[in-house]
């Protein structure tokens, strides 16, 4: 799919045809659209490293073209095993076009066509890249924060008996995490690299804006850093306790066996074929029974006080 839009007067709107610095919005293109994008001296395999799910953050320089991938983070409905996930875009920058290509629709781009983001211009190629990359750096932070609080909300849940459900949702959510360190680590570097090349014609206040972003990226790397720890913690910590109530268990049944021990060695006996004491004597089940039975009190009474039972 392909969108044409131009901004005229603060307003972005949507052309039927490429125009002069317009945006060019590309969404999973079919083979003829990709043809369309060759026409336009745009690399083939850029195009298809923008939808590449594993590519890299990097950019590069053609002639008068500015090449530029970078991994944005992506929020999935129709995944529920893992919602929060990183998927790169690739942009290139002519003196004509400004062009993103993506593989699947995202947040950050739907909130520039709605115009949530303001004072952007798709005349302002340079700044727009800024903006783009700013928004997804937001989301970054956005998405992690929404980790942080349904990892809590599951702890909550775990702090009964933990379950298998709740357990795997934390793992999930522990791989969501090392999606996004591993994606706004190589956006650092390609953020990095790019501010020196010195490549991108930038005013001050857009120097200050990229500035920024680089803060911001770090500050999102250390928060998935610290977020995914906790998770280790928290899942290593659950593991125990299951182990440990495992063990509770186990125990107290042994316990429990080694008390019917007494009353099942002496119906044993009894129910030998043999000459026994009392056997005889009307009385000799309910002396037998009582006996085991305070055999077993005094057992399980001498246990309790040597806190095996805790």
């Amino acid at each position: 799919m392909i969108k044409y839009f131009q901004t005229e007067e603060g307003v972005l709107k949507r052309v039927d045809e490429a125009k002069k610095k317009c945006w060019i919005y590309v969404e999973k293109p079919q083979e003829d659209e990709i043809n369309l994008l060759k026409s336009m001296n745009i690399e083939e395999d850029f195009i298809y490293d923008s939808l590449d799910p594993d590519e890299r953050s990097r950019f590069e320089k053609d002639e008068d073209i500015i090449y530029v991938i970078f991994r944005i983070p992506l929020f999935d409905n129709e995944d529920s095993d893992v919602p929060y996930k990183s998927i790169p875009m690739g942009i290139v920058i002519t003196s004509d076009a400004f062009i993103t290509i993506v593989s699947q629709q995202n947040d950050i781009l739907n909130d520039f066509l709605s115009m949530k983001t303001r004072n952007f211009s798709t005349n302002k190629h340079n700044q727009f890249l800024l903006k783009i990359i700013e928004r997804a750096t937001l989301y970054y932070l956005k998405y992690l924060k929404e980790i942080k609080r349904i990892s809590d909300e599951i702890q909550n849940q775990l702090h009964g008996t933990p379950k298998n459900e709740e357990i795997i949702r934390l793992l999930n959510y522990e791989k969501s995490l090392v999606y996004f360190k591993t994606s706004l680590t190589t956006n650092d570097i390609m953020f990095g690299k790019l501010q020196r090349a010195e490549i991108l014609a930038l005013f001050e206040e857009d120097e200050w804006l990229f500035e920024d972003i680089i803060i911001d990226n770090k500050q999102a790397i250390e928060m998935s850093k610290i977020y995914s720890e906790i998770l280790t913690v928290m899942l290593e910590t659950f593991s125990s306790v299951i182990s440990n109530n495992l063990n509770l268990v186990m125990k107290i049944l042994t316990i429990v066996t080694l008390i019917l021990q007494i009353p099942t060695l002496v119906a044993s006996i009894y129910g030998m074929n043999i000459v026994l004491p009392m056997q005889n004597s009307p009385f000799a089940f309910i002396i037998t029974m009582s006996i085991s039975f305070a055999t077993a009190v005094i057992l399980g009474f001498v246990l309790f006080k040597g806190r095996w039972f805790k």
